[in-house]
């Protein structure tokens, strides 16, 4: 039986169909919302995997190019591994959807959302956030919570529901909300320098969105009817419990209050395993229900202390920044380079500077697009102590990244100013929390020691939250055992001026808008501190950029010259980078940009760009090369792919008769510009130069004289 429900958000109809595809998974829905169509489908195994204390949950996302209409590219034609933006969309439905499931739920489940039609007006990611949740529901999966989501953007001062492509070019916000009908539960943002006030009243206003699509949802899983699967909250030994309540409480607090991290860690497991060893080696479920139940105690503890006794595991207030130093121009060879640290937390940043042929081709959905700045982040396991295989970058290193760099994009020079390829890349030497931020910060210092020209600095600072009913403590700066315990992750960038981007990850339901107020105060009085601190290490950018960064000299040529430059197949211009070794881009408006890591390479490029586009200059002579000869003139090459009429009765001072005798192909003559006219015909004379010649033997002469 196919079931739908639909809804209107911000003037665009949103579908939710179920029970006409994908029938043998335990939920699948189709979404629609204008051309946009994706399909979400939720499985789950029966039976928990053994052992296991997390939830294993998968999130899948793809966009199959036959959606608009388009054959992949490359060798196989085929869709290949994610993309980063399907990364990033993957990460968009986990992040709000893990929570929501009840606390022992342990069974393997997948998540898969596919763009089955796609329109460029309507962005697929919405669409197949509140797909993702509409399948969990409409199954028997233990799924029990809904959430919705909306896109908020701000144009020309008024806030815009789920805005369309065209809309979010003139967007200052690019805002996703995502929440259950009580609360909002995850929040990721790009802006462009907006208030803390705008951010809480687009929130509200997509808190009410979300209301209205959780409520369609809810009705669509009861019209399907299926009944949830029971979750059985497994039987805790009440000896094992008794032993770790009373012998753990103890170690945990010492652990707890050591400020070293590792020494902290280190601590921790020792105190664990002196519990855990209370039990025989050859009874291993008890052991097991030991180590989960310290646990349970060390989180109890952690929260317990920092509520009643407000204080911090390193003493700290609420609002305190952990101590701040920088460094900038460590690296002699890169372009620009930086060293944040805050607390035990290390950012070693670097910045890039390239040309255009340096730029990102992106082959997404809708079409080709390029992308001139880029940040990377990356999270090598030493940093935190561990010993890893190194792979390619993972689901976080790219979540990470993409924050960082939409934190920065907004204070970037536009092309036109600053005609320059950036990369940044964050490499994380050290972690104990909010490494992401530390690569925001380490970023601004690394570009304006590479002498990038920003708007303004931009900091970021991880917020915490930790609430039981009432009472609750906001945290500014959260280290690593924060963030594991905590009950909220709300990471917040911005200038002076106003915030940049947002993530913010809540792990509990009840979180109100007088708390996200109080956050974003909070928050907004530890980023002013942290660029204070910025300040004293580098508070402006460099003058003129690195000696090793390749030299951006920009001419302008005349559009319909471009093809003399780049030559038959792309010969000249080859032959002018491979002769000068300067980089050569040249823009459909004329526009030249010559790079080079040395001034004279870069000369001896504009002076063979000029050579090949200069135009004639009436009253000026050129030796000409003759190209064709005619009963009534020839045609002479005064410039390269240009040439003008040289008339026969301009040849000579005489009346010719017969032109062959006088000029032949590939002659070599010197010839002046007559006029050029409105169809950029050019006249040319042989007999003025003549003239011109004795005259100046005429005035040589009289001066001997």
């Amino acid at each position: 039986m196919t079931v739908k429900t639909s809804l209107s958000i911000g003037g665009h109809e949103l579908t939710f169909e179920t029970g006409r595809l994908a029938k043998q998974a335990d939920g699948a829905v189709l979404v629609q919302g204008g051309d946009t169509v994706v399909l979400a489908t939720a499985c789950a195994d029966r039976e928990p995997k053994p052992d296991l204390d997390f939830l294993p949950l998968t999130c899948d996302y793809r966009e199959y190019t036959y959606a608009a209409g388009k054959i992949p590219g490359g060798f196989f034609k085929r869709e290949g591994r994610p993309t980063e933006r399907e990364i990033l969309v993957c990460r968009l439905i986990d992040r709000p959807i893990r929570p929501l499931f009840p606390e022992h739920y342990h069974c393997e489940t997948q998540i898969i959302t596919a763009v089955l039609s796609a329109e460029a007006e309507v962005n697929p990611d919405i669409l197949a956030l509140n797909g993702a949740s509409a399948a969990l529901y409409a199954s028997d999966i233990s799924f029990h919570n809904p959430i919705g989501a909306v896109r908020v953007g701000l144009v020309d001062g008024n806030f815009v529901l789920n805005p369309g492509a065209s809309e979010m070019e003139e967007s200052v916000l690019d805002l996703v909300v995502a929440g259950t009908e009580e609360a909002i539960v995850m929040v990721e943002a790009g802006a462009k320098e907006v208030s803390e006030e705008q951010i809480l009243e687009a929130l509200e206003l997509a808190h009410s969105a979300i209301r209205e699509i959780v409520e369609k949802i809810k009705e669509l899983g009861s019209l399907v009817g299926k009944e949830k699967r029971p979750v059985p909250t497994p039987e805790a030994d009440p000896e094992v419990e008794r032993i770790v309540n009373e012998e753990a409480p103890a170690g945990i607090r010492e652990a707890l209050y050591i400020k070293d991290k590792l020494e902290s860690s280190q601590r921790m497991k020792e105190c664990r395993d002196a519990v855990v060893d209370r039990f025989p080696e050859d009874d291993k479920d008890r052991r097991v229900q030991a180590a989960r139940a310290f646990g349970r105690v060390k989180e109890r503890m952690f929260r317990k202390e920092l509520l009643e006794k407000r204080q911090r595991p390193d003493m700290r207030q609420f609002n305190e920044i952990r101590t701040i130093s920088g460094e900038v121009g460590l690296l002699p060879r890169a372009h620009g380079s930086a060293l944040f640290t805050r607390g035990e937390t290390q950012a070693l940043v670097t910045a890039t500077l390239g040309t255009g042929v340096d730029e990102q081709r992106l082959d997404n959905l809708m079409g080709e697009s390029t992308k001139r700045f880029m940040l990377h982040y990356n999270f090598p396991p030493f940093s935190v102590g561990e010993v890893k295989f190194l792979r390619g970058p993972g689901r976080r290193e790219i979540g990470h990244g993409a924050l960082a760099e939409r934190a920065l994009k907004p204070v970037l020079p536009g092309e036109e100013e600053f005609p320059y390829t950036i990369r940044v890349v964050s490499d994380i030497l050290e972690s104990n929390g909010s490494s992401s931020m530390a690569s925001v910060c380490g970023g601004v210092m690394a570009l304006q020691d590479a002498g990038v020209p920003l708007k303004r600095p931009v900091a970021g600072i991880a917020m915490g939250l930790v609430k039981e009913e009432s009472n609750y403590a906001i945290l500014s700066d959260i280290a690593g055992f924060e963030d594991h315990y905590g009950d909220m992750d709300f990471k917040v960038t911005g200038t002076e001026a106003g915030i940049t981007a947002l993530q913010m990850d809540i792990k509990i339901t009840g979180v109100t808008s007088q708390i996200m107020a109080e956050a974003l105060a909070q928050a907004r009085e530890g980023r002013l501190f942290i660029l204070g601190k910025m300040a004293e290490t580098i508070s402006e950018p460099r003058e003129a950029i690195s000696k090793h960064a390749p030299q951006i000299t920009s001419i302008q040529i005349p559009p319909g010259k471009i093809g003399a430059v780049i030559g038959p197949g792309g010969k000249m211009i080859r032959s002018i980078v491979e002769e000068t070794g300067a980089k050569i881009d040249i823009s459909d408006d004329g526009t030249v940009l010559i790079a080079s890591s040395d001034g004279e390479s870069s000369a001896k490029a504009i002076a063979r760009i000029e050579e090949l586009t200069a135009t004639a200059q009436i009253g000026k002579t050129y030796l000409g090369k003759v190209v064709k000869v005619l009963d009534f003139g020839a045609f002479v090459e005064i410039l390269p792919g240009t040439e003008g009429l040289l008339h026969i009765s301009e040849i000579a001072e005489r009346r010719i008769e017969d032109i062959h005798q006088e000029v032949r192909g590939g002659d070599k003559i010197l010839v002046k510009v007559l006029d050029v006219d409105q169809n950029n015909k050019i006249r040319l004379s042989r007999r003025a130069v003549l003239r011109d010649q004795r005259n100046e033997k005429s005035l040589q002469a009289d001066e001997q004289s």
